[in-house]
């Protein structure tokens, strides 16, 4: 990988006192030298004849003296006359009649021709942190200067480069570009192959369910990474406590020593997984001896959701109160509006799940199920009073006691007339006496009887009404099939149609109108059905008995068996109301 960071990594052209582009190779010297000891371009020897402030002069065997500068001698101070030197001729005559030599590309070429032959790409070398140039270091390979990219100089990011000059350290080779003399070296990747090896050797050591020291070194959102000694194991967030934690930093610091278990080695990814809680037994293992089903508990809320509140028992166990029971007669929607997180409660255990650690808790057990209590206390039959709180379609919600409510289904309003809404017969705030018919208080519902107050008068209907009698009544309700008519003890008398007058009726309401005070003779009785057929037109002395029982016939035949009946000939009288009034507007 560092290899190919380096491939498009341009070493930069090291700044010298002589221009050391464009030398022979070693192998071109050799047999220059061969040919001749002054061949321009080659290494030859000679010796200082003269020190001076500035140079040396050096006898090449030439009939003239070389000059050498005394920057180009490393130890020039230790520079004495008869001292031998190699040096570079790249002229053997320049403007001044000398030769034109250098000390210091004799020593590049030497040095260059030792490392290349010795040291190939991928070698081990020394090299001394020189200086800093764009992009990383000059490293000093004896002699050889070579680049150092600061992406090879650590594994990871380096802040100040800086603190690396003037030291040695070992070096891997990366490039050698013999063109343009220039050498790349990596320390990254002796570093990287080193702590793999170290690495490997701490993944054998290790064994699951060991404990071992680390350090650690970042902190996540879903957990922290600890340092093991050279591997990054994951300590999972879940993995941290048996109790509830919403962030790793509420346990760990980065830099904190820890001690951790071995969870799981993966060799080929080289992964570890940790576990803090693992150190600690589980505190769910002895849950259900600890907090039999029924026991109470006190504990503390954690955590509120909708539809519940989460309760710590003891760290790392949790139990739910849902909203269902958090009340015996309230309807709780949210469980925020009982409870806040930090609260302390007693709640009874009402049901453990070990295996999915769950434990449903119930606020409401606390107390006595008041349903229990009124079933006790009012057995069926008992007589209640109480207002009426809310009405449907199907029946009144009466306010019994304690929040509690009983409900009047309509079917239980009124012995002798049907009841489509219980707004025919009650009113919100009314206070009703009604009695007690059933209640269930698993279900939670109290069934409360109104016609139940009274006797049924159908019970005794022989006793009230015969066929033959001349009654009195008040016209309550006009369908398009006759009239109804309330009768003593509330029970409604029908005349039908046919029975209003001997002359023929279009109308009902031709004829009669609500409130109406009439007569009218009872013509059937009809103990199934419940209904009592009246007519106006029997009321003449001449009807015969024989008559009342045609007259019974006939409403009988017009009638079918059902109280639906009624209902649609109610609809159908309306709609013909409708068409009436409609009718008269287009008129």
């Amino acid at each position: 990988m560092a290899s190919e960071q380096t491939n498009n990594q341009e070493a930069p052209k090291f700044e010298s006192y002589v221009d050391l582009s464009n030398l022979p190779s070693m192998e071109e010297l050799l047999k220059k030298e061969t040919k001749n000891s002054f061949v321009e371009g080659s290494i030859i020897k000679g010796i200082v004849v003269e020190k001076r402030s500035d140079g040396a002069l050096v006898d090449i065997g030439y009939k003239a003296e070389g000059f050498v500068a005394a920057s180009e001698f490393k130890d020039w101070d230790d520079i004495k006359v008869n001292d031998p030197i190699d040096v570079f001729l790249d002229q053997i005559e320049n403007e001044n009649s000398m030769p034109e030599i250098s000390l210091q590309k004799a020593h590049f070429l030497k040095s260059w021709g030792k490392i290349t032959s010795e040291y190939g790409e991928g070698s081990i070398i020394k090299g001394f942190m020189k200086h800093r140039v764009k992009g990383g270091i000059i490293v000093d390979l004896n002699g050889i200067e070579a680049f150092l990219p600061g992406s090879q100089l650590d594994i990871g990011p380096v802040k100040n480069m800086d603190e690396f000059l003037g030291k040695e350290y070992d070096l891997k080779i990366l490039k050698i570009n013999q063109e343009r003399r220039n050498i790349v070296v990596s320390r990254r990747e002796l570093l990287e192959e080193s702590r793999k090896d170290k690495r490997a050797t701490l993944l054998n050591d290790m064994q699951v369910e060991q404990v071992r020291k680390g350090l650690v070194k970042n902190i996540t959102d879903f957990g922290a990474f600890i340092d093991l000694g050279g591997v990054d194991g994951l300590l999972h967030i879940t993995d941290m406590s048996w109790g509830r934690i919403s962030h790793p930093s509420e346990m760990l610091e980065i830099g904190q020593e820890i001690d951790v278990m071995i969870l799981d080695i993966d060799y080929e990814k080289e992964r570890v997984s940790l576990g803090l809680k693992q150190k600690s037994e589980n505190p769910w293992q002895d849950v259900e001896g600890k907090y039999p089903v029924g026991t109470t508990v006190k504990g503390r809320v954690v955590n509120i959701m909708p539809y519940g509140a989460f309760i710590e028992i003891e760290n790392g166990v949790e139990g739910l109160i849902h909203v269902s029971e958090m009340s015996w007669t309230k309807r709780i929607t949210k469980a925020g509006e009982i409870l806040s997180v930090g609260e302390e409660v007693e709640a009874v255990v009402l049901d453990i799940e070990k295996d999915s650690k769950k434990i449903s808790l119930g606020l409401r057990q606390k107390t006595r199920n008041p349903w229990e209590v009124l079933a006790e206390k009012y057995p069926p039959g008992s007589k209640i009073k109480g207002k009426v709180r809310n009405m449907t379609s199907y029946g009144a919600f009466v306010e019994i006691e304690n929040d509690i409510d009983g409900m009047i289904h309509v079917s239980d309003m009124s012995w002798t007339r049907k009841i489509n809404n219980p707004n025919e017969l009650l009113k919100v705030g009314e206070e009703v006496e009604a009695v007690i018919l059933d209640i269930d208080p698993q279900q939670q519902r109290i069934s409360l009887g109104l016609k139940q107050i009274e006797d049924d008068p159908w019970a005794k209907i022989d006793e009230l009404y015969k066929i033959g009698d001349v009654v009195k009544g008040k016209v309550t309700k006009i369908t398009a099939f006759g009239a109804f008519i309330e009768l003593s003890h509330k029970i409604d008398g029908l005349i039908h149609i046919s029975q209003i007058s001997k002359d023929h009726v279009e109308k009902v309401k031709d004829v009669l109108t609500l409130g109406d005070e009439i007569e009218a003779r009872v013509i059937k009785i009809d103990k199934e059905e419940r209904r009592i057929g009246l007519s106006i037109k029997a009321l003449k002395e001449d009807f015969s008995e024989a008559d009342l029982k045609a007259a019974g016939e006939e409403v009988t035949a017009a009638l079918r068996p059902g109280e639906a009946m009624v209902d649609m000939g109610e609809v159908i009288g309306s709609s013909l109301e409708s068409l009436d009034v409609m009718q008269n507007k287009n008129e």
